[in-house]
C-alpha cells in the first residue's frame, strides 16, 4: 500500500475503520443479519491483497489460491494495521446492530 508518514497511517486507519463500519451496517441492517461484514471481510482482504483478478480464481484456481500466502507474507506492519482497523470497524458494525435490537429497534 506504500504508507510514508504516521499521519499517512492514521488517516488511513481511521478510513479503514469508518469505511467498514459504514458497509458493514447497511449490509447488516439490509439483509437483517448481525455479523455479515464481519464474515465476509477476511474474502474482501485476499481479494484487496492478493494480485490475481477475480475471473482468475475459476480459470486457474490453484495458481491464484498458492499466490495467497505469498501476498500476506510481503505485507508490511502499517498494512496489517489499517487491515485489522477494517475487520474492527466490521465487528463495531455487528455490534451496534446488536444493541439496537437489544434496545428495541425492530428495523434493525
Amino acid at each position: 500500500m506504500g504508507i510514508t508518514s504516521l499521519p499517512q497511517l492514521v488517516i488511513s486507519m481511521m478510513l479503514f475503520l469508518i469505511l467498514f463500519f459504514g458497509i458493514g451496517f447497511l449490509l447488516n441492517m439490509v439483509l437483517r443479519s448481525t455479523w455479515m461484514m464481519a464474515v465476509l471481510y477476511p474474502i474482501i482482504v485476499v481479494w484487496i491483497v492478493n494480485s490475481a483478478t477475480f475471473t482468475q480464481y475459476f480459470t486457474n484456481p490453484i495458481q491464484s489460491f498458492s499466490a495467497i500466502p505469498a501476498e500476506f507474507a510481503a505485507l508490511r506492519i502499517a498494512d496489517i494495521v489499517i487491515l485489522a482497523s477494517g475487520f474492527i470497524g466490521a465487528i463495531i458494525a455487528g455490534v451496534a446492530i446488536r444493541m439496537l435490537r437489544v434496545r428495541g429497534y425492530q428495523m434493525f
